[in-house]
């Protein structure tokens, strides 16, 4: 987990530091509708094994998502969002309408 003071003094930066790479903002998008396992994200996205891993664990380290470890086997890992990465929901939706827009304009 980031501590504060190595953040960014811009609140605008550090958001960019959380969700700021293409997999995360992804990651994010789809996690906000369910709880997904790494191989349907795996394949829904496109991302490579270690891109993926790697985008979940900073997520994770930073509070945003869960993993959730269920006792079987094979084991079964899900991934969700927790209450502060939904609070996410407003940056993600406006984002989305923009893109809509732009879209629009083109």
């Amino acid at each position: 987990m980031k501590k504060l003071k190595d953040l960014p003094e811009c609140p605008v930066a550090t958001t960019v530091s959380l969700i700021g790479s293409k997999w995360k903002l992804l990651i994010i998008r789809n996690l906000m509708s369910r709880p997904w396992r790494f191989n349907e994200l795996q394949r829904s996205l496109g991302a490579t094994q270690k891109s993926l891993t790697d985008a979940l664990r900073s997520l994770e380290d930073d509070r945003l998502v869960a993993r959730k470890v269920y006792p079987e086997i094979p084991p079964k890992v899900e991934y969700s969002m927790t209450e502060l990465g939904k609070s996410l929901w407003p940056t993600i939706e406006s984002m989305q309408k923009f893109g809509e827009y732009y879209k629009e304009q083109l």
